[in-house]
C-alpha cells in the first residue's frame, strides 16, 4: 500500500470516512500540522495507528470533534473549559477533560487515563472529514513518532506513505506548529504544551494564571517527551552564527546564507516555518545550528518544541 496525496473533494471525503469506518488510517490537514487520523472509537484502529507511527502506547491521543454538542458527549466539561471552548474553538486549543459515561473515545487511545484530550479543528477539509464521518477522530501528527511534524502532504508521503491509505491535501500547514493543551481537570487550569494559542490570550479570556506541571506528574498529554519533534540532525540552540559544517536556522537580524524562519522577526511567520525547515536542513547537515528565538508569545511554543527536539536520551 501507498498512499497518495488527493484533492479534498466530496467524492474522497466521502471515501475516506468509508476508510476510516472500517478502520484505516487517513492523514488530514490541520490548522497545525497534518494529522494521521483513524476512528476514536475503534480500539483495533488505534492499535493500527500507533504502530504506523511507532508511537509508544503510553503517550495519549488528542480526539478531533466537529462541535461543542460532540465534545460534550466525550468529556465533563468544567465552567473554565466551557469557557475556553467558547473563546477558542474551533482553533488550536487542546482541553483535557474528565471522560464523561456517554463517551466513545477507547481507553487505548487515552492511554487508559481517566481523562479525554479534546480538540474542535478550524481547517475546513479537517472539519468536512469530521462531518463526513460523524464521529471523533484521533489524529496526532501524521509523522514518525518523535520525528520532525509535518506541515505539507509531502512530509506526510515522506515518513508514512507506505502504512496509511489516503493523504488529504490542503497545502501548506497556515499555523505550523501543534496545538495548545490546558489541563482542566483540577481546581486550575494546567499548560501541559506550549502551542500555537498562547498562554497570555489563554489567561486573559479565562481570568486566571495557568499552572505549570510537576516534573513527577507524568506523561497526560501529547507533546510532553523530553525527546520530540527531531531531526536527525543534532542541534545547537540559541546560536549567534553557525559552526563549520552546520546548517543555520536563522530568525530576524540572524541572518543565514540559507533559511531564516522570519527574517523580519515575526513569530507566527517562524512558527508556520519552523518544521518545514528543520526537514529541509535535516536533509543537509549532520549539525544544524539555531538562532536564539525570543520566549514571548509563539516564542514560547517555538522554544519548546526545539529544546524538544534538540534533547538526546
Amino acid at each position: 500500500m501507498t498512499a497518495t496525496i488527493v484533492p479534498p473533494t466530496p467524492d474522497i471525503l466521502a471515501r475516506a470516512a468509508d476508510i476510516l469506518r472500517i478502520g484505516g488510517l487517513v492523514a488530514m490537514p490541520t490548522e497545525t500540522v497534518y494529522g494521521l487520523a483513524c476512528d476514536a472509537a475503534n480500539p483495533d484502529a488505534v492499535a493500527g495507528l500507533y504502530e504506523a507511527k511507532g508511537r509508544p502506547r503510553f503517550n495519549p491521543l488528542i480526539a478531533h470533534v466537529a462541535s461543542q454538542a460532540m465534545a460534550e458527549r466525550e468529556a465533563v466539561f468544567t465552567p473554565l473549559a466551557a469557557k475556553a471552548a467558547e473563546c477558542f474553538w474551533p482553533g488550536p486549543l487542546t482541553i483535557v477533560l474528565p471522560v464523561a459515561r456517554t463517551a466513545s473515545v477507547c481507553d487505548l487511545a487515552r492511554a487508559g487515563l481517566d481523562t479525554v484530550a479534546l480538540r474542535r479543528p478550524v481547517h475546513p477539509v479537517a472539519q468536512a472529514l469530521l462531518d463526513a464521518f460523524g464521529g471523533p477522530l484521533v489524529a496526532p501528527s501524521a509523522n514518525k513518532s518523535g520525528h520532525v511534524s509535518p506541515t505539507t502532504p509531502e512530509h506526510v508521503r515522506t515518513d508514512l506513505a507506505d502504512r496509511i491509505a489516503l493523504i488529504l491535501d490542503g497545502g501548506p500547514c497556515a499555523i505550523g506548529i501543534e496545538s495548545t493543551i490546558v489541563d482542566f481537570t483540577g481546581n486550575t487550569p494546567v499548560l501541559l504544551r506550549a502551542g500555537a494559542l498562547g498562554t497570555a490570550e489563554l489567561e486573559d479570556c479565562l481570568g486566571v494564571a495557568l499552572a505549570r506541571p510537576s516534573d513527577s506528574a507524568g506523561i497526560t498529554a501529547p507533546g510532553q517527551l523530553k525527546s520530540h519533534y527531531a531531526p536527525r540532525a543534532a542541534l545547537r540552540l540559541n546560536a549567534a552564527t553557525p559552526m563549520s559544517g552546520e546548517g543555520y536556522l536563522g530568525f530576524g537580524d540572524h541572518c543565514p546564507r540559507e533559511g531564516n524562519l522570519s527574517p523580519k522577526g515575526d513569530l507566527a511567520e517562524a512558527a508556520a516555518n519552523l518544521f518545514a525547515m528543520l526537514r529541509a536542513l535535516d536533509a543537509r547537515y549532520e549539525r544544524i545550528a539555531v538562532a536564539p528565538i525570543p520566549q514571548t508569545g509563539l516564542g514560547e511554543a517555538i522554544n519548546d518544541r526545539l529544546e524538544r527536539a534538540a534533547h538526546r536520551d
